[in-house]
């Protein structure tokens, strides 16, 4: 048995909600020399860089997740034309949806139905639309940034398991970005309708979003919720935050043409936010992009 294969039936058995409460308690601890060791060994471990923090100094944080959720210098992430790549991470799959389902891994497909928590009507919309999902690891910046400019119509929290989301995981166990706790962001843009699901992992103590703090976890049922007043987002604007790393599937109604990425689908790439990840949904791809 591989090891990537035993690292995921280990976590099949295991209190994934009971595991993030008491990371999450440890997370939010203000005794400072306990979050300073955890810190200081963390950015060690991880070999996280500090130096485009806007506090560069780990000390100063008054809690892990204040660290890990911190800051970025105002110019860190520039932001090029076309479609946005919404986090740091890893771009681990994107293309075209088929038929309604989407790659998670090699020889792994999941529905858009299944991922927006049960809802065919929507999911029809998205059919043959387009798809990307980014991995953040426990190094990456854990803010989450607008792809495109928006306005929010609806959030849908839902419950499920919360496995790991690495891509040893992704490869074995089937439907996760599915069946892990999640929070469904939908909303409208110039180029149609575009969904952003934040998906919870193991010991991923809580989901935030700019306009309602944090979200997860809340109760054992899909919770719908839709916005009266507008909550309009600007391409690149921060929407959102994990506390702990996480995932990111973003989808369109409307086809992209991924011409920024030069790895083949399926050959995972290192992104950052505010990167070029290809042409607008439903425009022409443009070839002298910077």
């Amino acid at each position: 048995m591989s090891s990537a294969k035993l690292f995921a039936l280990i976590q099949y058995p295991l209190p994934h909600h009971l595991i993030s409460r008491l990371v999450g308690r440890l997370a939010e601890c203000r005794v400072t020399w306990l979050k300073n060791a955890l810190i200081k060994a963390f950015i060690r471990q991880f070999k996280v860089d500090m130096s485009q923090a806007v506090e560069s100094d780990y000390r100063v944080y008054p809690t892990f997740n204040a660290f890990f959720t911190r800051a970025l210098e105002a110019d860190a992430r520039p932001l090029e034309d076309g479609l946005l790549c919404p986090a740091d991470g890893t771009l681990s799959q994107w293309g075209d949806i088929d038929r309604g389902q989407l790659i998670q891994a090699k020889g792994h497909r999941f529905s858009v139905s299944d991922l927006l928590g049960g809802d065919p009507l929507k999911a029809t919309e998205y059919a043959s639309g387009s798809f990307a999902t980014v991995y953040l690891s426990p190094k990456d910046y854990h803010r989450v940034h607008m792809p495109l400019a928006g306005t929010l119509t609806e959030m849908v929290y839902v419950p499920g398991r919360i496995f790991s989301v690495n891509s040893a995981t992704a490869e074995q166990v089937p439907n996760l970005f599915a069946r892990n706790e999640r929070l469904v962001c939908h909303f409208d843009t110039e180029h149609g309708p575009m969904v952003m699901v934040l998906v919870g992992a193991m010991i991923v103590a809580a989901i935030e979003t700019v306009w309602s703090g944090q979200v997860t976890p809340l109760s054992g049922k899909v919770e719908r919720i839709r916005f009266s007043a507008p909550v309009h987002l600007d391409k690149g604007q921060e929407m959102g935050r994990f506390k702990l790393g996480s995932t990111v599937v973003m989808a369109f109604t409307q086809r992209v043409t991924f011409d920024a990425i030069d790895n083949a689908p399926g050959d995972a790439a290192a992104v950052r936010m505010g990167q070029r990840l290809g042409a607008e949904p439903g425009q022409e791809s443009v070839t002298d992009h910077v």
